[in-house]
C-alpha cells in the first residue's frame, strides 16, 4: 500500500533506471563499450552514478512519507479531546454549519437555494480519520429533524482498497415524499438543457451518491482539510452583499454632505 505522502519517482530518474537495466542485460554490447569514443563511455559513466543518487533520493522520500505519517497519527491522536469539545459547543450555536457553508468559496458554488434551507438544519459536521490515517476517513452531518429527509446522519467515507485505490461509500439519504433534491435538480438540468438556458448547479446533496468524479473527491478534500480545521474560518467572515451596502450608504452620505456644503456657500455669497 503507497503511503499517504508517497514522492514519486521523477520520469528523468526511471529513464536512466532503464539504460542502467539495458545496459546491465546486454553484455555483448557493454563489452564493445570499450570501443566507444571517451566522451560517450564518460556519459555512460555519469548515467551509472546519476542512478545512484537518484535511488538514494527516492529512498529518502519513502523514509520522509513514513515518518510523516506517524507524526500526524500523533497529533491526530492529541486533537481529538478537542475536537470532540468543539463540537459539543457548535451545536450552540445557531446556524453554524449553514452560515461556514454558505461563506466558503468553493462550497457555497455548489449550493441551491433549497440546499441551504436543508444546511438550516444541521447541527454539526464530524471527521473521523482511521487509526491507520492512510487507509481513510468519514466525514459525518448531523441534521435535526427536517421536513426533507428521515436521517439525523448522513456519512461519507473514502479509503483505501486492497488494491490501493481510493473507493468511497455513503449513507443513502432517505428522502421523504416530493422532497427529494436529487431529482428535481436532474429534473431542473433537463429541462433547462431542452430550453437552452442556464444551468443550475446539482444539488450539493447529489455528491452523497457520486463516488468516482474528481470533484467529488476534491470536496471532500476541502471539508476535510480546510473546514474541519477551523470551520469559524469561514462562519465569520464578513457578509461582502453587506459591506457593499454600507459602502454605497457611506458614498450617498458623502455626496448629499459635499452637496450641503455647495448649498451653504451659494448662500454666503448671496449674502455679500
Amino acid at each position: 500500500m503507497a503511503p499517504k505522502h508517497q514522492f514519486s519517482l521523477p520520469l528523468q530518474a526511471k529513464k536512466l533506471q532503464t539504460v542502467r537495466l539495458t545496459l546491465a542485460s546486454r553484455p555483448d554490447e557493454a563489452s564493445a563499450s570499450s570501443n566507444l569514443p571517451k566522451e560517450v563511455k564518460e556519459q555512460q559513466e555519469a548515467i551509472k552514478h546519476i542512478d545512484k543518487v537518484q535511488n538514494e533520493i527516492q529512498r529518502l522520500n519513502e523514509q520522509a512519507s513514513e515518518e510523516i505519517l506517524k507524526v500526524e497519527q500523533k497529533y491526530n491522536k492529541l486533537c481529538q479531546p478537542f475536537f470532540q469539545k468543539r463540537s459539543k459547543l457548535t451545536v450552540k450555536v445557531r446556524n453554524l454549519g449553514v452560515t461556514t457553508y454558505v461563506k466558503h468559496p468553493q462550497v457555497s458554488a455548489l449550493l441551491g437555494e433549497e440546499d441551504e434551507e436543508v444546511l438550516h438544519y444541521l447541527t454539526r459536521v464530524e471527521v473521523t480519520e482511521f487509526e491507520d490515517i492512510k487507509s481513510g476517513y468519514r466525514i459525518d452531518f448531523y441534521f435535526d429533524e427536517n421536513p426533507y429527509f428521515k436521517n439525523k446522519l448522513v456519512s461519507k467515507g473514502s479509503h483505501l482498497n486492497k488494491s490501493g485505490d481510493l473507493s468511497s461509500k455513503s449513507t443513502e439519504i432517505k428522502w421523504k415524499l416530493g422532497k427529494d433534491l436529487m431529482k428535481q435538480s436532474s429534473q431542473t438540468q433537463n429541462q433547462a438543457s431542452r430550453k437552452r438556458q442556464h444551468e443550475e448547479p446539482e444539488s450539493f446533496f447529489t455528491w452523497f451518491s457520486d463516488h468516482s468524479d474528481a470533484a467529488a473527491h476534491e470536496l471532500r478534500e476541502v471539508i476535510k482539510d480546510d473546514i474541519w480545521p477551523n470551520p469559524l474560518q469561514y462562519c465569520l467572515v464578513p457578509d461582502m452583499d453587506n459591506e457593499e451596502e454600507e459602502g454605497e450608504e457611506d458614498d450617498d452620505n458623502e455626496e448629499e454632505e459635499g452637496l450641503e456644503d455647495i448649498d451653504e456657500e451659494g448662500d454666503e455669497d448671496e449674502e455679500r
